[in-house]
């Protein structure tokens, strides 16, 4: 654990020297019971401050943003009603001024000392935060130690992105609470950040020192204006390839996958994890980044991932509608990658909803606002591959396919044997370049054969930027 900075000290660090203005109003300490304003000047005293929140407004890298800041040495960064109604109100004033939000949580919980009263403005505080999410507003978090309680379960459990300190204790109850109320102490190693990021709660573990540069790649993305396209397009005709050629390619160790995508075609990539709910399947990649200098949000099926032993399962998925439910809040385009040998098939999936998540995948992403490609960049198998299709531009590798089952099912269905998988490709139509001629993709990229996963990746991008900065285009 670092040492604990101070409320203004992560300011500091976190915000362009000399550009913090505060909000905060003075407390009024007038009709407070004696014994608790003598322990409320006493914690101004000792921590600095005169309430466990700073709010205010300042530059990260030249870009204005919202702050919300805990003071832990303020009674353990508990939230009062003075403390709930300055963030309310900074959060208000973020909404109205069109500001991106930044909140850094170390926090006990409510203040017991006010009790009820205290306790429901978590609610005003949450009502605050989805008012500004609503106006398509980012909102991140980063997760102090120590975070439980109301706060993380209000303003630390609502944030776009979420990152916690390492090995900050995370979670609903305290331990000590939790061991004083039923007589077992909590298991170890459980409310942990670093456990919570392994199960998909938050993003990521991320040192106090790295902070500001994780907050600038965010913002990088979700602030920033669209830059110039810079990545070298191609085009050209395409290469008359067999469908059964074109299959066992993209099986290949060596075929570019969303990774060099992301490695090679994009910048400022910031990846979030899981669905945020409580699971994570590393099958599926989601990030902020920029395609060619085009900002969006990359939904991708990782083939590196993927594997007999990990499928890609109804959890995948639901991170994949976590990325196009933040796109279109945050209304930035979304960028969708299908390359997968297919979903999961077995009773977990089934009982996971494996269908359901297919389905929801495909409603949302065909009722989203924003814009929208699709790059069938290799495999395109089953239902899970339909899943991530249906946006309204569809980009694809000469050498990907889309089919219902692997022909060796198709084969198996047609022929009761897998011995004309190669026949049954050829006959359905399964290449991009017959979608392509059929008008189901739009955008087709020439492959080389002497292509690198790197050379691809680049032309996949440049595709895709080209279509983004279109779309994006004032009219």
């Amino acid at each position: 654990m670092n040492a604990r900075l101070g409320a203004r000290d992560l300011l500091d660090l976190v915000l362009d020297a000399g550009t913090f203005t505060s909000w905060d109003r003075p407390v009024d300490l007038s009709g407070i019971e004696p014994s608790y304003r003598a322990e409320l000047e006493a914690a101004a005293l000792r921590a600095g401050t005169d309430e466990s929140v700073l709010t205010g407004r300042g530059l990260v890298r030249g870009r204005p943003v919202a702050v919300v800041v805990n003071e832990f040495r303020f009674l353990a960064g508990s939230i009062g009603q003075a403390a709930a109604a300055r963030i309310v109100a900074a959060v208000r004033r973020a909404t109205a001024e069109g500001l991106p939000l930044l909140a850094a949580t170390a926090s006990g919980g409510t203040r017991m000392q006010e009790g009820t009263p205290a306790f429901l403005q978590m609610a005003e505080i949450s009502r605050a935060l989805m008012e500004h999410r609503a106006a398509g507003l980012p909102y991140l978090a980063y997760l102090r130690h120590p975070t439980t309680g109301g706060v993380f379960a209000s303003w630390g459990s609502l944030a776009h992105v979420t990152v916690a300190e390492p090995g900050a204790l995370v979670g609903f109850l305290g331990p000590k609470v939790y061991e004083a109320l039923t007589g077992t102490p909590f298991p170890p190693g459980v409310q942990t950040s670093e456990n919570l990021a392994a199960h998909g709660v938050i993003d990521a573990v991320v040192p106090v020192p790295q902070l500001p540069e994780l907050v600038d790649r965010a913002l990088g993305v979700l602030v920033d204006p669209p830059g110039l396209p810079a990545l070298p397009g191609r085009t050209g005709e395409v290469t008359e390839r067999d469908a059964w050629d074109c299959i066992t390619a993209t099986r290949g160790s060596g075929r570019v996958g969303v990774r060099d995508l992301l490695r090679h075609g994009a910048s400022g990539t910031v990846r979030l994890y899981g669905t945020d709910e409580g699971e994570r399947d590393a099958t599926v990649v989601v990030a902020l980044t920029r395609l060619d200098g085009q900002p969006c949000v990359v939904v991708g099926q990782d083939r590196s991932r993927q594997s007999e032993q990990s499928p890609m399962g109804p959890s995948a998925l639901r991170e994949a509608r976590r990325g196009m439910r933040l796109a279109e809040e945050l209304r930035l385009p979304l960028v969708t990658v299908i390359d997968t040998p297919g979903a999961e098939l077995s009773p977990a999936a089934e009982e996971g909803a494996m269908a359901g998540e297919i389905a929801r995948c495909i409603a949302t992403l065909t009722t989203l606002t924003v814009p929208t490609v699709s790059v069938l960049l290799g495999q395109g198998c089953g239902g899970g591959a339909l899943a991530l299709l249906p946006a309204r531009t569809v980009v694809a590798t000469e050498r990907a396919w889309l089919s219902p089952l692997p022909p060796e099912g198709a084969s198996v269905i047609v022929h009761g044997d897998v011995d004309h998988a190669a026949e049954m490709a050829r006959a359905q139509g399964v290449r991009a370049v017959d979608m392509h001629a059929a008008g189901a993709v739009d955008v087709l990229v020439p492959e080389l054969d002497e292509d690198a996963p790197a050379d691809l990746a680049i032309a996949v991008a440049a595709a895709c930027g080209g279509v983004l900065a279109a779309s994006t285009a004032p009219v």
